[in-house]
């Protein structure tokens, strides 16, 4: 048997940023950390694929300037956050609606703002009165629910009452015409689902961010978030190309390294991995997400706008010229169009997501070319009720998991579900010292 060659108070499986941000609220509690990682490179589902100067995320989940992890996570510090234009863009009926959400019109108080401007639609058509978002009354009556929403207290909101979305707004009495021309594509691009079969808590949660920040992208790409936690952690913290083949409350054992001893251990990989880990584990089921990257040298006229189809006429859900968000993901003299599919994607992907956008952004995609789709079945952990948001991170005394599964399936939701695992860790330790002298991995076992 292998003798123990690298010994930590914790390891870390796994270096998405939930693993990376755990690990760096336990480093800076004086706790020596191992992170472990089976890919060649940390990020998770949080990766960038470069191609001829562009930056293109695989899954390109949206942030919130409202996200308070982003603001309290040790190591994001120098994050870059790169906001859309205030609130977001509808298409309905070949024309383009803004909605600004009370925090960006001015005020808590404030009614959603609608701004109609033509799109694609013949000019002889008058624009109608506030679609997709209804007459005025209706635009009021939104803006107040928003602005109830950011004035909430988040634990108030977890202990309302849950039900699926789309059952819950309809039951605040809120118009038809509102959840279906906003709200619905709305929550579609904040959580993957256009069904609206999420928790309603889930969706309150991601209305209030809505209703009190921007939403936002890193700028860089997705992966600029992971690699920042990774390359401010102390050297030696993270090891990528070790795959754990099985773990307990004091050790892990690796195909590489063999067995690691430690005092605790903290699963931090997606849940399909954590569960087959710890056999038993819940696994939920997922929103599957299809990206589409574009390029052309003539950009649509949207400008940072994150663009939402209200009247679901196509496969694309929400689409952006993410180059005028964030300059640093195209060349110059290039636009970079991404575009999200939701649910399985149809035949002739390419086609027929061609054919939406050019009705969306009322121009011709006959020329722009296709630099990538990715497909991930499993993108996005669904949140359908009953739900728990503060699902348990410590399973017994020195094993612990955490994760976007285990809280919300947002970045949020994944930084928070960290803070509480290492909340737990360090109660359990209770010591902030380490007692373990760090050491460098031995090299990997010949085959």
């Amino acid at each position: 048997m292998l003798e123990p060659a690298y010994q930590a108070d914790v390891v870390i499986v796994g270096a998405g940023v939930a693993g990376l941000s755990a690990a760096h609220r336990l480093t800076s509690a004086g706790v020596t950390t191992a992170v472990l990682e089976a890919a060649p490179c940390v990020g998770g589902r949080m990766s960038t694929e470069k191609v001829d100067g562009f930056r293109l995320d695989r899954i390109g989940q949206l942030l919130s300037t409202a996200y308070p992890e982003l603001r309290t996570t040790p190591g994001l510090d120098a994050l870059v956050l790169r906001p859309f234009a205030p609130g977001v863009l509808l298409h309905s009926d070949g024309r383009h609606c803004r909605a600004v959400a009370p925090a960006a019109a001015g005020g808590a108080r404030g009614a959603l703002h609608a701004v109609r401007a033509l799109a694609s639609a013949p000019a002889k058509s008058a624009p109608r009165s506030g679609a997709p978002l209804g007459g005025a009354v209706d635009q009021a009556r939104l803006g107040t629910a928003l602005a109830r929403l950011a004035m909430t207290p988040v634990e108030r909101l977890l202990s309302r009452p849950e039900s699926p979305a789309g059952q819950a707004l309809t039951a605040r009495g809120l118009p038809a015409r509102t959840v279906d021309g906003f709200l619905r594509p709305l929550l579609a691009a904040l959580l993957c689902d256009p069904e609206l079969t999420t928790s309603s808590r889930c969706a309150d949660l991601a209305l209030r961010a809505f209703a009190c920040g921007r939403l936002c992208l890193p700028e860089g790409g997705a992966e600029a978030l992971p690699e920042l936690l990774a390359r401010t952690l102390p050297p030696g913290t993270v090891h990528t190309g070790v795959r754990v083949t099985s773990v307990s409350t004091s050790a892990v054992t690796t195909a590489e390294h063999g067995e690691i001893r430690c005092r605790a251990v903290l699963l931090a990989t997606d849940a399909q991995a954590a569960a087959d880990l710890l056999p038993g584990l819940r696994v939920p089921g997922f929103h599957p997400v299809t990206v589409l990257h574009h390029t052309t040298d003539e950009p649509p006229g949207t400008g940072a706008a994150l663009l939402l189809d209200a009247d679901r006429g196509g496969p694309v859900a929400h689409t952006a010229v993410v180059s005028a968000v964030d300059p640093s993901r195209a060349p110059a003299g290039r636009a970079l169009i991404t575009s999200t599919v939701l649910g399985p994607p149809p035949p002739e992907l390419d086609t027929a997501v061609r054919m939406h956008l050019a009705r969306l952004y009322g121009t011709s995609t006959a020329r722009w070319e296709t630099l990538a789709v990715h497909h991930t079945p499993a993108a996005v952990p669904a949140m359908r009720p009953p739900h728990d948001l503060r699902r348990p991170v410590r399973l017994l005394a020195g094993l612990y998991v955490c994760g976007d599964h285990r809280d919300t399936s947002t970045v949020q939701g994944a930084l928070h579900s960290a803070r509480r695992a290492t909340s737990a860790i360090l109660t359990d330790l209770g010591a902030a010292g380490s007692i373990h002298r760090s050491e460098p991995l031995p090299s990997a076992k010949a085959a």
